[in-house]
């Protein structure tokens, strides 16, 4: 679907939108999309034809492209849990032929690589400001967590992951965003009351604030000229809200 902010007029974007889930702009201004059913990341082009970003990796087709983010050098990481392969809700019943990876895209080579090979179910994923660090959604463990990698080898490799933020049990992160201050924005929820909404945790992991739903934050972005409003993408509903911050670049 798509909102214009001039006259509030909402219409469809694309259909079919082959259960797409993320969504990023590149630098470049251009809608990057993951898409379940079909099982790739895509890019919509200026003229609106789609260029298909990557759809497997040696030889075998990607599980259920999640989450998305563009990087300052060109590249697109993203996430590849099987979420797509569970029911027809969300995509098509089948048997996953690859591990849950996160990868990147080189964006020269037009080559995947493994970034991240020990997540189960990897979901929303960003990086910090300074894109010294990428932040990661764990999905199939219980609780869920949210690791921490240092981005290393000229901004192509992850290396020390670990556990920056555990959520309670009922706690459900799943898409995230950073301010510029290295603050993690993450849409929350379940369905769980006083959970649902969107959880605000310093880049020490320390939660410091809380937005409030009536019903689940699945992902959420900055935007607005200033990148100081932030929309958050609820269950059957998108709110918006005008923050004392910016949105990092690239977010």
């Amino acid at each position: 679907m798509k909102w214009e902010e001039e006259t509030g007029a909402v219409s469809v974007f694309r259909k079919p939108s082959h259960n797409s889930n993320g969504n990023t702009r590149d630098r470049q201004g251009r809608l990057v999309t993951c898409e379940h059913e079909s099982r790739r990341v895509t890019r919509t082009e200026y003229d609106g034809s789609i260029t298909v970003i990557a759809d497997q990796f040696d030889g075998k087709p990607l599980n259920s492209p999640n989450d998305v983010v563009c990087k300052s050098d060109g590249s697109i990481w993203f996430t590849d849990p099987p979420f797509g392969l569970l029911g027809f809700y969300e995509g098509q019943i089948a048997k996953p032929q690859l591990p849950t990876n996160v990868y990147r895209w080189d964006s020269n080579s037009k080559k995947l690589t493994i970034v991240a090979g020990d997540i189960d179910r990897p979901n929303g994923l960003a990086f910090s400001p300074d894109e010294s660090q990428l932040y990661l959604v764990e999905a199939g463990v219980s609780p869920r967590v949210i690791r921490v990698y240092e981005v290393i080898k000229n901004g192509t490799e992850l290396s020390n992951g670990r556990t920056l933020i555990t959520a309670e049990p009922d706690g459900t992160p799943d898409g995230l965003r950073v301010d510029v201050d290295g603050n993690l924005w993450v849409g929350w929820g379940m369905g769980k009351e006083g959970l649902d909404g969107v959880s605000i945790f310093n880049p020490q992991g320390t939660l410091i604030g809380r937005i409030d739903l009536p019903e689940r934050c699945a992902n959420l972005c900055f935007g607005g000229r200033h990148r100081n409003r932030l929309f958050l993408c609820g269950s059957t509903s998108v709110y918006s809200l005008f923050v004392n911050t910016q949105g990092a670049i690239g977010g």
